[in-house]
């Protein structure tokens, strides 16, 4: 498995305080880069700027990263640029809110 596939499964198991929904099936994820020296750049959103996790949550997905051994570090960026709508929801996260 590669690395970038063991990054997306442990963001998989965080999910948004708010919508049942992991935040990768959310679209809350804008990019996962894996550069040569296994430090990961991440860029994410939120659901809104002022959601109650705004602090929490980019703590969460850095620390579950850095937990996977081969990562050496990671650098997480907040973005509110573009923003997060619906429309960003994988299918499966559709179905499960009966969007």
């Amino acid at each position: 498995m590669h690395l970038k596939e063991k990054i997306i499964n442990e963001i998989k198991k965080i999910y948004d305080p708010e919508i049942p929904v992991n935040i990768y099936e959310l679209g809350l994820i804008y990019d996962i880069n894996v550069e040569k020296d296994n430090m990961v750049k991440i860029k994410m959103t939120l659901t809104t700027p002022n959601c109650p996790v705004a602090e929490s949550l980019p703590k969460e997905v850095k620390d579950s990263v850095k937990e996977i051994k081969e990562v050496k570090d990671v650098d997480l960026e907040l973005v509110w640029d573009p923003p997060w709508d619906k429309s960003m929801m994988s299918e499966a996260a559709k179905l499960e809110l009966n969007l």
